[in-house]
């Protein structure tokens, strides 16, 4: 059976999101700094852990809110945050209350919107990825879902030496899962701590 991962950036103090998101703030007031190790383009040991991020995931699952769009029903004209082009290359999977038909994207990205709950979600995504991993992308309410649910086998976190003080904290209503430490990788920018979840 398909491996469940994640990797996610969060800050210092917890949050895989800042406050206020919303349209001009995907990942709310200062949440951007969570990713400044991601896009230096300086080669070195955070460019080569952006570079794998993808590597042997044959499936996405990412929430509404990760996917954008506003609440409510959809709003057709909207195709995702990252243009024409997304970087998953891969099936991706979005939670929604709101039925909408498959959107399909270049480089091999198709969104399938899921409106029957998580379970159904990682049904789909490993029939899609064959042997392949499926990654759930995000949100913080999304990784918490399948965490507390005793679905995912790894996480992979991305440490920002930032403190944001409020916004979308990640380890909350979780229950009490064992986390052992497999690789610890730092740098000025980030320590990647990659951990293997027992229970």
């Amino acid at each position: 059976m398909n491996s469940v991962t994640c990797n996610l950036s969060i800050s210092l103090d917890g949050f895989a999101a800042g406050p206020n998101q919303g349209p001009d703030d995907p990942l709310g007031v200062g949440g951007m700094r969570l990713h400044d190790w991601a896009q230096s383009g300086e080669p070195g040991v955070d460019a080569e852990i952006a570079k794998q991020i993808t590597e042997g995931v044959g499936a996405h699952i990412m929430g509404r809110k990760m996917f954008g769009g506003g609440d409510g029903p959809w709003d057709e004209s909207w195709r995702g945050w990252w243009g024409e082009d997304p970087p998953y290359h891969a099936p991706v999977f979005v939670l929604t209350q709101h039925p909408r038909e498959p959107l399909e994207m270049q480089g091999g990205t198709t969104f399938t919107f899921v409106t029957d709950g998580i379970e159904s979600a990682l049904e789909q995504a490993r029939a899609a990825a064959g042997d392949r991993e499926v990654a759930i992308a995000g949100g913080a309410s999304t990784v918490q879902q399948y965490l507390a649910a005793g679905a995912l086998d790894e996480i992979y976190l991305h440490i920002a030496p930032v403190l944001l003080g409020d916004g979308e904290r990640l380890f909350e209503n979780v229950g009490a899962p064992a986390f052992e430490p497999i690789e610890v990788v730092s740098s000025p920018a980030a320590t990647h701590i990659r951990y293997r979840i027992l229970s």
